[in-house]
């Protein structure tokens, strides 16, 4: 018989095994399933760790940014040695830490719509940790061309969002249906309005683990829904959500 993929990693993952409504089955899906990951910053940094860690054995990572000082406070992947290194490029490195079985694709180019098509052909399930209106509007647009799962995340001063667009579902909202605006010149980051560290691993932990629930094949209770995180004032708030009939990007659908 065949080993599968997941043997190799069997003994390492053994307590989540454990889990009931994972068990081998679940694990061997995980193995099995194709992530790409859009961006290896502040989000990316976590979401990566916890997908290679927690069994995921195929990752495609993109990110054209090279490792500065300014980001080694919260992009917990990346080290002092890899200053001046591509971030994908870099993650492809450091990951196998985490699960030597894992296979990483990194992309150190800026994913433009025909690129993300031709990406999103061979994954299964995207995780959006980009930090820019213009990357997150195009990659919601190719997944919902593609009907590709979607984990959605954001993080910026104290402030934190989760969502998951389901676009197998036809009743799933996208991103431009929860946030209306359009212009990428409003857009709000952490390096020109500052960022608590924390928060950048909290939101990209949580983003992993829905891209792993998706991948076992247990259904995102963020569909429909979306969370704000507030670690200033230490709350957490759920604003449920559908698809909007004049949302530019799905309501046609």
């Amino acid at each position: 018989m065949t080993p599968h993929r997941f043997d190799a990693i069997a003994e390492r993952l053994s307590r989540q095994t454990l889990l009931a409504e994972l068990g081998r089955e679940g694990m061997e899906r995980i193995a099995d399933a194709r992530f790409l990951v859009v961006g290896a910053g502040g989000l990316g940094s976590p979401a990566l760790i916890y997908l290679a860690a927690s069994g995921g054995c195929r990752i495609t990572v993109a990110d054209p940014d090279t490792v500065s000082v300014t980001n080694l406070s919260r992009q917990l992947l990346h080290e002092e040695e890899a200053l001046g290194v591509n971030k994908a490029k870099n993650a492809a490195r450091v990951l196998p830490r985490y699960n030597p079985a894992v296979e990483v694709t990194p992309i150190d180019t800026y994913l433009d719509e025909k690129t993300l098509a031709d990406v999103l052909d061979t994954v299964d399930i995207v995780l959006d940790c980009s930090d820019n209106l213009a990357t997150r509007q195009s990659v919601n647009r190719a997944a919902l061309k593609a009907r590709k799962p979607l984990v959605f995340g954001s993080a910026v001063r104290f402030s934190g969002q989760l969502s998951v667009f389901d676009f197998r579902s036809d009743a799933s909202p996208c991103y431009r249906c929860l946030f209306d605006e359009d212009d990428a010149a409003n857009d709000q980051k952490a390096s020109t309005l500052g960022i608590f560290s924390p928060l950048t691993g909290l939101v990209g932990t949580l983003q992993a683990a829905e891209a792993l629930r998706l991948a076992a094949g247990l259904p995102s209770p963020w569909v429909g829904k979306l969370l704000m995180i507030d670690m200033l004032a230490g709350e957490f708030e759920t604003v449920r959500c559908r698809r909007r009939r004049s949302c530019p990007v799905c309501g046609g659908h």
